[in-house]
C-alpha cells in the first residue's frame, strides 16, 4: 500500500520526473542578418530590388499608348483611378521582354513625384539573401544596365544582381521619356 502524498509532495515528484526526461536547450546559434528584395528576372539575368523602392507588384494592366514617346515606353494604365506610366525595362536597356505575356509583371515604384511601373518578364518573389554572400557590383557585366547593379548575391550557382532602382529613376535618359 502506498502512502497517499500531500498535494506538495504529488508536485515535487512530477516536476522531479519532468526534469529527469526534459531535453537540453537547443544550441545557441549565431543569428546571420540578412538582406530581402523582390526577385525579378530581365534580359536572361536573375535581379533583386530593394523592398522599399517597390510600392506594388502588379499583372501587366490594360494600357493606352501615348504618341510621341520614347519606345520603351508602353502607355499609361489606370490603376485604381491613378494613371500609372508603364516603361518595359528590357527595351529601355535594347532589350527584349522574353517571357510568355501571362507570365510578365509589373514593379510599381513611387519615389518623391515619380510614379512608374517597371514591366520586367517574371517575378520570383521576396528573396532573403544572407549579407555573408553579399559581395562588391560585379566586374564583368558590359550590358547597358551595368550602371543600374549596385552588388550581387551568389547562392548556390545562382548570381542575384541587386538593381538599384534609384539609380534608374534618377537616371537622365529614364526621365527623358518623349521622343525626340
Amino acid at each position: 500500500m502506498q502512502p497517499t502524498l500531500t498535494p506538495y509532495l504529488a508536485l515535487v515528484d512530477i516536476a522531479r520526473r519532468a526534469k529527469a526526461q526534459a531535453q537540453g536547450l537547443p544550441a545557441r546559434q549565431e543569428v546571420k542578418p540578412y538582406w530581402t528584395g523582390i526577385g525579378f528576372s530581365l534580359l536572361g539575368h536573375r535581379f533583386v530590388a530593394a523592398m522599399e523602392d517597390v510600392v506594388e507588384l502588379l499583372e501587366v494592366p490594360q494600357y493606352t499608348f501615348v504618341p510621341g514617346c520614347q519606345p520603351w515606353v508602353r502607355g499609361v494604365a489606370n490603376v485604381r483611378g491613378r494613371l500609372l506610366p508603364l516603361f518595359d525595362l528590357a527595351a529601355f536597356f535594347g532589350g527584349h521582354l522574353v517571357s510568355p505575356r501571362q507570365r510578365r509583371r509589373v514593379l510599381v515604384l513611387e519615389h518623391e513625384k515619380i510614379y512608374a511601373g517597371l514591366i520586367v518578364d517574371e517575378l520570383h518573389g521576396m528573396q532573403h539573401l544572407a549579407l555573408e554572400y553579399g559581395q562588391m557590383p560585379p566586374t564583368d557585366l558590359s550590358e547597358p544596365f551595368a550602371p543600374m547593379v549596385g552588388g550581387q548575391f551568389v547562392l548556390q550557382k545562382d548570381r542575384w544582381l541587386v538593381f538599384d532602382l534609384q539609380a534608374l529613376m534618377h537616371d537622365f535618359q529614364f526621365a527623358d521619356a518623349a521622343a525626340h
